[in-house]
């Protein structure tokens, strides 16, 4: 089994390579819900929904969230009826958080209805929430505290960051199934998500680093961090506002007691030595995942790190 340890977009981005290198049924993705918030009385979980929807090829390939061809007419008359509309959810999309909060409600756990939902869409891919336990993320800001969504979303990632809290780790406790996937894993590999939070919700989780560091899984990271910057997301003030180096350094020293190697970009080539320093392998490619192929490819390398024969 292969699991990996996943975010949003840029983990969705790297499953889908993944699934072309190896059988989806043998890859497990462990995901953030440090992102599910409550809004309009449903419960909203867009980390989980990210990876389903694109492991089960109905996401927007544009924006990398939401359903493809969406429309928004409950939307518009929610803003309409006096609603928050600051949290775009398309017509499609409202249908995975109404049934979600009904199941929830009902008294189904987090984790048993994300298996519902990939089954639904023909996911191969095991998918499980880091936690069934509310674990939100916060984002301290000179304006006041918000969570993760309203301050990436709402207020655009304007406000300057003064600190970030991860309510993973305080009473949460990892779903069902985590810690025995990572301690029986064949490998485990940190997808290129935010070191803060997406996977620093996960990381935060009780008993996660020292599964991470116990398992006898070789464990690999993917950089989300290119030439001083991130791909996509507001990592950079993020990681400042957590005293994080924003570079590939940077996010191999804040994972390097659970890993054994990690792949950072050709343009971060200079970076190598210091990151071998630290004791981890390196491995220096192209990490930009503009189509299926770069996708594939990275998944090679990241598997060959660990290696993993495909």
């Amino acid at each position: 089994m292969i699991v990996v340890l996943a975010g949003g977009v840029g983990a969705a981005r790297f499953l889908e390579g993944l699934v072309q290198v190896v059988p989806p049924a043998t890859v497990t993705a462990i995901v953030n819900t440090g992102d599910d918030f409550e809004l309009h009385g449903l419960t909203i979980a867009p980390d989980l929904d990210i990876v389903t929807c694109t492991l089960a090829g109905v996401i927007d390939p544009l924006q990398g969230w939401g359903i493809a061809d969406d429309t928004t007419a409950c939307l518009e008359w929610l803003g309409r009826l006096g609603g928050p509309t600051w949290f775009k959810l398309g017509d499609r999309d409202l249908a995975l958080h109404i049934r979600r909060t009904a199941l929830l409600r009902a008294g189904r756990s987090l984790s048993a209805v994300a298996d519902a939902f990939r089954q639904a869409l023909g996911v191969a891919v095991r998918i499980v929430p880091m936690s069934d336990d509310p674990a939100p993320t916060h984002i301290l800001t000179d304006a006041g505290e918000f969570h993760f969504e309203e301050y990436l979303v709402r207020r655009r990632a304007q406000d300057a960051v003064r600190g970030v809290r991860l309510h993973a780790a305080g009473p949460a406790a990892p779903a069902p199934g985590v810690l025995e996937a990572i301690a029986g894993a064949a490998a485990v590999i940190i997808a290129p998500s935010n070191p803060v939070v997406s996977i620093g919700p996960i990381l935060a989780l009780p008993g996660l680093r020292a599964a991470l560091r116990d398992t006898p899984a070789p464990v690999v990271a993917v950089s989300p961090i290119v030439g001083g910057a991130a791909i996509k997301g507001p990592a950079a003030p993020l990681m400042r506002a957590v005293g994080m180096e924003v570079s590939a350094l940077g996010v191999a020293r804040a994972y390097a007691d659970v890993l054994d190697g990690i792949i950072i970009d050709s343009v971060d080539a200079d970076l190598a030595p210091a990151i071998e320093a630290l004791g981890l392998r390196v491995t220096v490619t192209d990490t930009i995942m503009r189509g299926p192929p770069e996708k594939a490819h990275l998944a090679r390398v990241a598997l060959a790190l660990a290696g993993v024969e495909v």
